[in-house]
């Protein structure tokens, strides 16, 4: 039994290298794993639209949001995408993960900065998102950062929480910071990541994209929204033999 397609769901963006970098992601997932099918789909800016790639597949898929947070794209657009097609599992998105937390570290290195310095300040700025489960997620790699940064980690948002990134750049040097370095929380270049160049801070670093790491993470969320479906599925009992052979085990692949 082939294994399901890999939907790898952004948001979408206008800016050409970001899209590059995000057709790379699931190019890199692919390599990863050989044999495995991915496609793209995306929910805002550029077509295809989740909704369409889903209509169209034949056979099971799992839709992995390629998103940092859970958010309204997750929890409504990708979610309502899925939920008339039962072979279709949405995944959850890539970020919180110990990786991601990783990922910033080395930017903010290569941008200049020294973790072992307590003043030096880092905000940890994310695209923003009215949904509080989206700001939780991102104050979480806030926390997975800080295991590994002397100075204080702070958050800032692009739009739709608080606080913005330059209030958050002002308020750490109002802490006491002698140097405050934004850590961009985005997966690629485009709108957000423009604007950050202009909050105030000492350094601002490249976005997350390209790092395989990031491709390892969302190999993990496919396989973990099919693990959660098969146990799902037994609990349920003999009567759901057909949503079992949807989802193949690690024997099955």
């Amino acid at each position: 039994m082939s294994d399901p397609v890999l939907v790898a769901c952004a948001h979408g963006t206008r800016n050409p290298t970001g899209r590059r970098l995000i057709a790379e992601l699931a190019l890199a997932a692919r390599e990863l794993r050989p044999g495995l099918e991915t496609t793209a789909a995306f929910v805002d800016v550029q077509p295809p639209t989740v909704v369409d790639v889903v209509a169209g597949l034949q056979g099971s898929a799992v839709v992995v949001p390629v998103l940092l947070s859970g958010g309204y794209h997750v929890h409504v657009d990708i979610a309502g995408a899925v939920e008339a097609h039962p072979d279709v599992l949405a995944a959850r998105p890539l970020g919180p993960d110990l990786r991601l937390a990783q990922v910033l570290h080395d930017r903010l290195v290569a941008a200049g900065a020294d973790p072992t310095d307590p003043t030096t300040a880092v905000v940890v700025a994310a695209a923003g998102s009215s949904d509080p489960r989206a700001t939780a997620d991102v104050e979480d790699t806030a926390d997975l950062l800080q295991r590994t940064w002397a100075g204080p980690v702070t958050t800032g948002y692009g739009s739709a929480a608080q606080p913005t990134v330059p209030d958050a750049v002002v308020t750490a040097r109002g802490a006491g910071a002698e140097r405050v370095v934004v850590a961009a929380y985005l997966l690629a270049p485009g709108h957000f990541r423009d604007k950050l160049d202009a909050a105030g801070a000492d350094l601002v670093t490249a976005p997350l994209l390209p790092d395989e790491r990031i491709a390892g993470v969302l190999l993990d969320r496919y396989d973990a929204a099919i693990s959660t479906a098969r146990r799902e599925a037994e609990v349920r009992g003999p009567h759901r033999v057909d949503t079992l052979d949807f989802w193949p085990g690690p024997d099955d692949a």
